[in-house]
């Protein structure tokens, strides 16, 4: 079983990254078979999609000058999607919100259908369940398998880790997907 983890903070080592991190080793400590890898958007450089829809008839994107291709490339071999946003304004973050309109390209053959997912939100104060929504609707459209959500309460650097509720959870989701495998 492939696991792969995306962080859409631009802090490839921020709150959300500790979040999703912590899901995979979770799924590691529980399934020595699992492998599991790690990207983060903020490592990567991903324009908007354009609307240019020759992605219907290419079925890929038009766009071949940014990192897109190699990310998703990543994710169409995944069995596991852990999928994570920090809330700016109450949704997901530019970056995730370019990542995601970019799986539009994948979408006309449905290549993520059939694949789970956990989603996962870092919160300053609030907007989580929106930031939430918007990351089930990227799953429902591409027919992902629904396999959990984590939430959690951060602002500063390194504040993720003093949220137990959130790292109590990811550790269950994490042995959830394991269990899966």
């Amino acid at each position: 079983m492939k696991v792969l983890g995306i962080s859409g903070s631009m802090l490839p080592n921020g709150n959300t990254a500790y979040l999703v991190r912590k899901i995979l080793e979770a799924v590691t400590q529980a399934n020595a078979e699992a492998t599991c890898e790690f990207v983060s958007l903020g490592g990567h450089h991903i324009t908007p999609c354009t609307g240019c829809l020759q992605c219907r008839e290419k079925k890929e994107c038009a766009i071949t000058s940014d990192d897109w291709a190699d990310v998703a490339e990543r994710m169409m071999d995944c069995d596991v999607l852990v999928i994570g946003t920090p809330v700016y304004y109450y949704d997901v973050c530019g970056q995730m919100k370019n990542f995601i309109d970019r799986t539009y390209s994948l979408w006309h053959d449905r290549r993520l259908s059939g694949k789970y997912v956990v989603t996962v939100a870092v919160m300053g104060d609030t907007g989580a369940d929106r930031a939430l929504e918007t990351l089930e609707g990227f799953a429902n459209a591409h027919e992902f398998v629904y396999a959990g959500s984590v939430t959690g309460k951060a602002f500063l650097p390194g504040e993720i880790a003093n949220d137990k509720a959130a790292c109590e959870d990811a550790v269950k989701v994490g042995k959830k997907i394991a269990a899966l495998g």
